[in-house]
Parts: C-alpha cells; sequence; structure tokens
C-alpha cells in the first residue's frame, strides 16, 4: 500500500475521562467514568513523529514503544499505509498505575485520535472491541469511552455494555499512595478458583452495589463494597491500605474499597465529606513516603466520555 502524504492528515485532538472499577463485589464488571482527563493532539508537520508527555506521563517512559498512546495511534495508521510525521502531544492528570483506567484511556485516545487525524467517523463499537480484545475485560474501557456507570456482561455474541443509574446524591473520594500496582500484579495475586457459596454471597452483593449507587442508599453501598473474590487479596499489595480505609469509615464514608486493580482506594460518601475522606486517606499514605507522589481527590462522575476535541 502506497504511504499517504502527511498533508492529508488533520492536526486534531481528543479527550477521554478516566474510570474506576470493580467497586467491591462488581469485579470485572462495574465501571464509573471520572472527571481526571487525558487529551493527545497531533499537529502534522515536520520530518518525523515527535511523541511530547506532559501531566502524570511526564517522564514516565524511556522511549515510545512502550507508550500505549503512541501504539493504538501508529496501528490505526500503519492499518492505511501511513507513516506518520509530526507532533504527538499527550497530557494526562490519571494517576498512573492507581486503578483509574489510565490503560484503558491511553489504548481509546490513541485509536481514536489514529480514526479522527484521517477523517474517519467515530465507531465506538469497533473501538470497544478492540480495548476488550487488548484489556481482556470492559469494565475501564466502556465508561471511559461512553462516560458514566457503565456494567459489561459477556454475552453469547460478545460483550454487552449496560447502563447503570447513578443518583447525584453519592460523593467520591480517591486516594493512592506513591507506588502503583500493575494489572499483572494484581491477576497473579487472585486464587485460581473459588467456592460456591463464595460466588453465591457475591451475586447478592452486587445487586446491593447497584441498587446502592442508584439510590445513594448508604448501607447497601457498605454491603456492596464487600467482597471475597478480589479484595482480601489485593489489599495487601497496598501499603497502609487497611488503615486507609479504616480512616475513611471514621471520618464518615459510606463505604470504602480499591480503585480497580489498586493501587488507588475510592471511598463514596456525601458529597460535603469527600474533601476531607480524600484527604484523610491521603494523609495515611504520606506517612513514610514522598509527599508530592501520594495523591488524594474528590471526583466527579464524567457522563460525556471519550470527545473529539474541535481545534483551537
Amino acid at each position: 500500500m502506497v504511504a499517504m502524504l502527511d498533508k492529508e492528515l488533520k492536526p486534531a485532538g481528543v479527550r477521554i475521562p478516566c474510570a474506576t472499577s470493580n467497586l467491591g463485589s462488581g469485579f470485572d464488571t462495574i465501571g464509573l467514568a471520572f472527571d481526571r482527563y487525558l487529551e493527545v493532539w497531533f499537529e502534522p508537520g515536520g520530518d518525523r513523529l515527535n511523541l511530547m508527555r506532559r501531566g502524570t506521563l511526564e517522564g514516565l517512559f524511556e522511549d515510545d514503544e512502550h507508550d500505549l498512546i503512541a501504539i493504538s495511534f501508529l496501528e490505526v495508521l500503519e492499518e492505511n499505509g501511513i507513516i506518520p510525521r509530526g507532533n504527538l502531544t499527550a497530557t494526562s492528570g490519571i494517576p498512573v498505575s492507581r486503578g483509574l483506567g489510565s490503560s484503558a484511556a491511553a489504548l481509546l485516545a490513541g485509536r481514536e485520535l489514529g480514526k479522527l487525524v484521517l477523517g474517519e467517523p467515530r465507531d465506538d463499537d469497533g473501538l470497544f472491541e478492540h480495548a476488550y480484545i487488548q484489556e481482556g475485560h470492559g469494565d475501564d474501557a466502556a465508561p471511559c469511552l461512553h462516560g458514566g456507570l457503565k456494567s459489561v456482561v459477556l454475552g453469547p455474541l460478545g460483550p454487552l455494555i449496560i447502563d447503570l443509574p447513578l443518583s447525584s446524591e453519592v460523593g467520591f473520594a480517591y486516594a493512592a499512595p506513591a507506588t502503583g500496582v500493575s494489572t499483572k500484579e494484581a491477576r497473579e495475586a487472585l486464587p485460581d478458583r473459588v467456592g460456591h457459596a463464595v460466588a453465591a454471597r457475591s451475586l447478592g452483593r452486587i445487586t446491593a452495589l447497584t441498587t446502592g449507587l442508584a439510590e445513594g442508599d448508604p448501607v447497601l453501598l457498605r454491603v456492596g463494597v464487600e467482597d471475597e473474590l478480589h479484595v482480601p487479596y489485593r489489599l495487601p499489595l497496598i501499603l497502609d491500605a487497611e488503615e486507609a480505609i479504616r480512616i475513611a469509615y471514621e471520618s464518615g464514608a459510606w463505604a470504602v474499597t480499591i480503585s480497580g486493580a489498586g493501587s488507588g482506594l475510592v471511598a463514596m460518601c456525601d458529597k460535603n465529606d469527600a474533601d476531607n475522606i480524600a484527604c484523610v486517606m491521603r494523609e495515611v499514605f504520606i506517612d513514610g513516603s514522598p509527599e508530592t507522589e501520594c495523591v488524594g481527590f474528590t471526583v466527579i462522575p464524567d457522563r460525556k466520555g471519550l470527545q473529539r476535541l474541535p481545534e483551537d
């Protein structure tokens, strides 16, 4: 295939939110988009592709070969016989390897930007399918792509995305230690099998979780984050996590659990208490760690998901 001329590539940008997932009993099934974003822009020109990283991505990679944004962007162009030249700029406020779906956001943003610079229309079904195959699950990708609270269920024809109701009365606080947890490490901590009774209890809890999120019910949310499938095995990977959870409950949190695979924690609470809960969890993580590398902040659900950005 003959390479396309550089002048045929459009300058373009995309923005995508982060996402928490699992939320206790919703293991590999439930995800919620939050208002921390990754923005990626492409400007054609020059004699090679230059990748610039800012925010939480700055200094993250020694080369471009391990950057999921660049990989997914280049895949789309190479599928069309194009070797792009220009500037690819990625700016992120999403903590990396902290349980906020940074990998899913990178995959989706890079691939959508590739489609956009080619002038192709959005294909959300194809985009989600690609991310699902790459990630092995879709509970991060679905809310990153579509926004809001989503469930992903594997049906006979493939994964199904289900939109779930979310009460506006639920506030969210997030905090993470200086050290992240890789998805591979978190997966390896899980047992190969669980008992029938454990599975049955988990089914009951996920109904409490989804109803609690829909109604803003503190009692149901507390039941819904209780878990025997992944949380007990992953908590030991996160230094001071149990203490941070205890302090969050003492400060008024309704429910607290691991965000995604960790190392971050997410608390559900009265919106008026979210700032304080994020701060007290962060204070636990700061003890003995570099203060600047521990994070804690209030997050608000994002309802829009992945957006194509207008040119400046």
